[in-house]
């Protein structure tokens, strides 16, 4: 597949690194002479210099031949101009966009058909937005991910001596049908558990459930299990902040939000009504001390410098804050999160990455979602007729090893399968698996050839 990809920057380059690495014909435009010499060291990818709104350095890209485009520059009108030349010139298949103002998405009949025709509108802040809302939801949870119309929720939580499953099997585990745990982390390693796994203390362990089951979940693997506290601290009023403080005050919370740029704080005081805006600085330890950050349920960290982050979060967590959330993009400092001190690490270039898989994989897939920085994706896809799932039991299926069906969906009713569950045509299916073996995954669930 020929994918196009405009603007190099954190989310671009992630993302060319990720399709080009599962063979996919990348070209990456970038109008920046510095960045292109940064990504040809960094990737084996073809780029060209230029505007990707440019009609000339479109066809030079190869936008007739191209099945994909992928317009994700700083530029919101770059990334529309490509979008409609797209669309109106060589009529590309697919076309996916970062569209940020507020200006721009209210107003949705833009991305229709007759206009942009976009097929995903990316916002990789909102994205990241979302994902921090729901673990807040879920108190102990580093990571929560709605499938299935939010029918089903993914939870990560990290095993502690209060977990009365160290030592134990998942699959020996008696649930009667409520959780089913399918990817552990643990060392560095990232498994879909098999007959002979063993739960160890530490493991970064996420299961599957129905979504009214997810505080239940969360007091089987040892975490909060509570009601969460309503005292929410965010440091960042940028739109991240914004979103947040937005969503929390609507649904009852207490929020704080620290913001330096005085312009800022006018701003987000005249849009929120029962947000308290600080102006100063989150990293500042007395005044954090001031404003009783002991006191605080949650402690968020949104704003554009990583370093920043992780400062205030490790400040905020020693200063007796209960759970902290912090924003971090780069791939080397996600990867030290749970060692620092850190509970959870959101990052908005991963959440991008997920929005995207779902026009790449091959099959009928609904949505794809990345987790454990990649490591593993949930992949929501439709049992087509003489696909290797269907019309046998689970227990006979030769699925490949680093790949667990997690829930099957008949008519609406959502199971969560055991050995027995048989898969029909037309049902929707939730699978986890490792990013090596998802080419495996992508043949059992595509229709034969023999078929047609």
């Amino acid at each position: 597949m020929r994918i196009i990809i405009i603007g190099a920057g954190v989310v671009g380059y992630t993302i060319a690194k990720k399709l080009s690495s599962e063979g996919q014909d990348v070209v990456l435009i970038e109008k920046d002479e510095k960045r292109i010499r940064e990504v040809k060291e960094g990737l084996d990818v073809k780029v060209i210099h230029g505007s990707g709104s440019t009609p000339n350095v479109l066809m030079e890209a190869g936008i007739d031949k191209a099945e994909m485009v992928i317009a994700v520059t700083n530029s919101d009108e770059v990334n529309m101009i490509a979008s409609l030349i797209a669309g109106t010139q060589t009529k590309v298949p697919k076309k996916i966009a970062r569209i940020r103002n507020p200006d721009y998405t209210s107003y949705t009949r833009i991305f229709e058909e007759d206009y942009l025709d976009l097929d995903l509108n990316m916002n990789p802040q909102k994205c990241a937005a979302d994902r921090i809302i729901k673990i807040i939801e879920v108190p102990g949870a580093v990571d929560v991910v709605d499938l299935i119309n939010s029918k089903l929720k993914v939870v990560g939580c990290r095993l502690t001596e209060r977990c009365s499953l160290m030592g134990k099997r998942p699959k020996n585990l008696k649930t009667e049908g409520r959780y089913l745990i399918v990817a552990v982390y643990r060392g560095g390693s990232t498994l879909i558990p098999q007959d002979s796994t063993v739960l160890e203390k530490g493991d970064l362990v996420f299961a599957i459930t129905r979504s009214g089951e997810a505080e239940n979940l969360m007091k089987l693997l040892g975490g909060a299990g509570e009601k969460p506290g309503n005292r929410v601290v965010i440091v960042g009023g940028g739109d991240i902040g914004y979103i947040l403080a937005k969503h929390l005050e609507g649904e009852g919370y207490q929020v704080k939000v620290f913001e330096r740029k005085e312009e800022r704080c006018t701003f987000l005081a005249e849009k929120l009504e029962k947000t308290i805006v600080i102006n100063g600085d989150g990293t500042d330890r007395d005044l954090l001390m001031e404003e009783n950050i002991s006191d605080t349920d949650t402690f968020i960290a949104v704003t554009d410098d990583e370093e920043a982050n992780i400062l205030t979060s490790l400040l905020a967590k020693r200063l007796g804050a209960e759970r902290c959330i912090t924003l971090i993009d780069k791939p080397e400092y996600l990867s030290m999160v749970s060692t620092i001190g850190i509970d959870v690490a959101v990052s908005p270039r991963l959440c991008s990455v997920s929005g995207i898989l779902q026009f790449v994989r091959r099959g009928k897939v609904l949505s794809v979602t990345a987790l454990m920085e990649e490591r593993v994706e949930a992949l929501e896809t439709v049992a087509l007729e003489t696909s290797d799932i269907v019309d046998v039991p689970l227990k006979d299926i030769k699925f490949p090893q680093g790949a667990i069906i997690g829930a099957v969906v008949k008519d609406d009713k959502v199971m969560l399968p055991d050995g027995e569950t048989v898969i029909k045509a037309g049902d929707k299916v939730v699978i986890f698996a490792l990013t090596k073996v998802i080419p495996k995954v992508e043949k059992a669930v595509t229709v034969k050839p023999e078929y047609f």
